[in-house]
């Protein structure tokens, strides 16, 4: 089968190897449509570390093409989306429903503890206990419940009141799923801050009451009056600059959630005076749950959620190369890889 390598920073190669088989607890599944994540870019740059050579991919859904001895719920043929992130169930955070903060973490492909093999490619292993059945849905469709039971777990952290005014920083793919998320959360004005036209031009079409520009106007002075105080501000880019933009535009018991990935040695400055006398919290969020994962599979069958609007560009593995440099120029929105075309 082929599947795509980091064999170092900034380098990728498509290469042959032996198609996997299952173990008893897992599922073999054929890799109809795979995502591009921010953090595969970072991976793929350098600026998250991973021991290379590594297979990326873990966004992503397909179609059961063998079953591990001992499972009985999943048969071939099956349509399956694939949850990446493999806790180990026996530790005190995944005791609690926290299996994101897991020990142990292993992940398929993205960022954890321990990476294993990832789907940017024909054919990957999974535990029967990490996909969700998608019916009838669209595979292309389907590969978008990873980064949206991330986007679930993340609302989940900042305790969403209806009717709160609410600041997205940044409306990439992540950032205008967030937006759709809230709107369906039934949130109060919902504000994004963009410098890319037609990135903004997509958050007024999918629910956002308002949209800046932050190269030509400071958010921090014309939020406020748009909207009053903003009760909790989502930093979907990753920059520390950005963060404590973020933070500087909550009020009172507001409440700041750290989304995009941020450089591993970044800080950032904050008052503690106004975390101590204003009670606003900074909160971060990692990966999914399998919980989140469930969610994220029932809001895409039932379509709260336009995956169709966000994507822009779609690639045979072959050239998923040019698929890294497109989201490292942001040029256009999301890429979504077909690994057996």
């Amino acid at each position: 089968m082929k599947a795509a390598t980091f064999t170092d920073v900034n380098s990728v190669e498509i290469d042959d190897r032996q198609r996997p088989e299952p173990d008893s607890d897992e599922l073999l599944v054929e890799v109809t449509a795979c995502g591009v994540c921010t953090t595969d870019v970072h991976m793929y740059s350098g600026s998250l570390t991973v021991d290379y050579p590594m297979t990326p991919g873990h966004e992503s859904a397909g179609e059961i093409v063998a079953v591990g001895d001992d499972i009985d719920d999943y048969e071939v043929g099956d349509r399956v989306a694939i949850n990446p992130s493999i806790p180990c169930n026996e530790c005190s955070a995944c005791k609690s429903g926290r299996e994101n903060l897991c020990k142990d973490l292993t992940s398929l492909g993205g960022a954890a503890e321990h990476i294993i093999e990832g789907a940017f490619s024909e054919y990957v292993t999974a535990p029967a206990s990490n996909v969700e059945d998608i019916g009838d849905m669209d595979y292309r469709t389907a590969a978008f419940a990873e980064p949206l039971g991330c986007c679930i777990n993340g609302v989940d952290q900042i305790d969403l009141t209806s009717g709160e005014t609410v600041v997205i920083v940044g409306a990439g793919a992540i950032g205008l799923l967030l937006t759709q998320l809230l709107r369906a959360s039934a949130t109060g004005p919902l504000v994004v801050s963009e410098p890319v036209t037609e990135r903004r031009e997509a958050a007024l079409d999918i629910g956002a009451d308002y949209v800046i520009d932050p190269t030509e106007e400071d958010p921090t002075t014309v939020i406020p009056d748009l909207v009053g105080s903003v009760d909790v501000a989502i930093e979907a880019v990753g920059l520390p600059d950005t963060i404590e933009q973020a933070h500087e535009l909550t009020g009172p018991g507001g409440r700041t959630l750290v989304f995009g990935v941020p450089p591993e040695d970044a800080t950032v400055e904050i008052s503690p005076f106004d975390v101590f006398y204003e009670e606003r919290e900074i909160v971060g969020t990692y990966s999914l749950t399998p919980d989140s994962f469930a969610r994220a599979v029932t809001l895409l069958q039932n379509g709260r959620i336009d995956a169709d609007t966000l994507v822009t560009d779609e690639f045979s593995l072959d050239d998923i190369e040019l698929a890294f440099e497109q989201m490292e120029a942001r040029e256009g929105l999301k890429k979504i890889v077909y690994p057996n075309r």
